[in-house]
């Protein structure tokens, strides 16, 4: 089942001082090239926010939210409108380490795939148990079992069909805490995000561990 990703690169990163949080270094690339890096077996890529430059081959649709800063659902349904494959990634823009092989599991996970050894799901991750007819999305849990509800791959039907009639200032977890969903168990590398000063330093830190 093909699919598109939908990137959400705005907000105002107060926690970490204000800066363009999409733009920090991560390693020798910035945290929103490292994403796109991550969707580049989507068919197409569409990033919410400020047009930045970013070094990657594949052409990006941007767009914005309206009203300029009303929030992760109004940015959802901007970028829904450019999606047009039946199933879509939703990525925050701080995802340091999410990769292709984790996009690819949430994707046939997402796509009701029954993993029978042809499509194994990387390090051994288990899929909850949900009809392959009824699955809606499929999303990453990190260690402490929280739901990353921005990392996961959804049905574009479904999402659409669950967006408010206002979306600005609504909580992204009301539009996807009912849907029919498989949660894939993640370690604390892969589920990292940079919100605080604190997750940058160890996504540096990783980084330089790695490279």
């Amino acid at each position: 089942m093909s699919w598109d990703a939908l990137v959400l690169a705005g907000g105002s990163a107060r926690r970490l001082g204000g800066v363009d949080k999409p733009a920090v270094i991560i390693g020798n690339q910035t945290l929103l090239e490292r994403v796109l890096a991550a969707v580049d077996d989507a068919r197409g890529v569409v990033v919410v926010g400020p047009r930045r430059p970013v070094a990657v081959a594949r052409r990006i649709v941007w767009t914005h939210e309206q009203p300029p800063g009303g929030g992760p659902v109004a940015a959802l349904a901007a970028g829904l409108e450019l999606v047009g494959a039946p199933l879509v990634a939703v990525l925050a823009a701080d995802l340091p380490f999410v990769t292709a092989e984790t996009l690819g599991a949430l994707v046939r996970a997402a796509g009701g795939c029954d993993h029978d050894g042809s499509h194994p799901a990387p390090g051994g991750w288990a899929v909850d148990n949900v009809d392959n007819d009824a699955v809606q999305g499929a999303m990453l849990v990190d260690p402490a079992g929280r739901r990353q509800y921005l990392t996961g791959v959804w049905r574009t039907s479904a999402l659409l069909a669950r967006l408010p009639a206002v979306t600005s200032g609504v909580p992204l977890r009301s539009v996807l805490t009912d849907l029919r969903v498989r949660v894939l168990p993640a370690d604390a590398r892969t589920t990292l995000d940079c919100d605080e000063p604190s997750d940058v330093e160890q996504a540096r830190r990783w980084a330089r561990m790695a490279g």
